[in-house]
């Protein structure tokens, strides 16, 4: 009977732990769909919405409280959400991480969310690897600002992915060159309960997209709702 109780008590306990984990990736789906939406609710200061319509692939690293991005906030935890086909409806998020040298004095101690724009099919590949360096695997450039594209320079046009930051309010292009992206697949396998490769997340229309990811969907679709490159994987 004691081993009985021992076992439930276990199960019950791993459960708990299980749903805390997952929550958690709920909130950064969540907090990531309110980046968007404030960024893009200001025109003149958000993503062009002539490149964002050439978007493949969006990534958002939403900040984080203070002490839990990892030692003096050198890490940061993000979702990467693309068109299905990568011309299609947006589809089911997969989670990543970025870290690097200099990622924590980007931070700055303040609150800072980052954007990672997508271009094209040879970038989403690219920033599909296990571990992709950006500005040696993946070209980056800090993105433009405003309406449209009209006053980008040729590195930014030509760029596989844009980046951008937002602190305090302001959003600016800032390049994330030399930072680390991986696939975090053991965030992941929390958030969809099994063990599921980002290819097959993001581009095998295989995978539907949890209910945490709906609000993610819902602005990007809002803003950008046709568009991108075809991919194939």
């Amino acid at each position: 009977m004691r081993k009985l109780i021992t076992l439930f008590v276990c199960l019950a306990l791993s459960g708990s732990a299980l749903a805390a984990d997952t929550g958690r990736e709920a909130e950064r789906l969540a907090k990531a769909a309110e980046v968007i939406n404030a960024v893009m609710g200001t025109p003149e200061k958000g993503i062009p919405r002539d490149l964002l319509k050439k978007a493949v692939c969006v990534g958002v690293i939403p900040s984080e409280k203070k002490g839990a991005v990892g030692v003096g906030g050198s890490f940061g935890r993000g979702a990467l959400v693309c068109r299905q086909g990568g011309t299609g409806a947006w589809g089911a998020p997969s989670m990543f991480t970025v870290g690097g040298l200099n990622f924590g004095f980007q931070l700055g101690g303040q609150a800072t969310d980052f954007v990672l724009v997508v271009m094209n099919a040879k970038g989403a590949e690219k920033l599909l690897q296990s571990r992709a360096k950006l500005g040696a695997d993946a070209s980056v450039a800090g993105g433009p600002i405003g309406r449209t594209a009209g006053g980008a320079t040729d590195a930014q046009l030509q760029a596989e992915i844009l980046t951008y930051s937002r602190s305090r309010g302001l959003f600016a292009g800032l390049s994330l060159e030399g930072q680390i992206v991986k696939q975090d697949n053991e965030a992941n396998q929390r958030l969809y309960g099994r063990k599921v490769n980002p290819k097959e997340i993001l581009f095998k229309d295989s995978v539907p997209p949890p209910a945490a990811a709906h609000d993610l969907d819902a602005v990007l679709t809002k803003f950008s709702p046709k568009g991108g490159e075809k991919v194939s994987m």
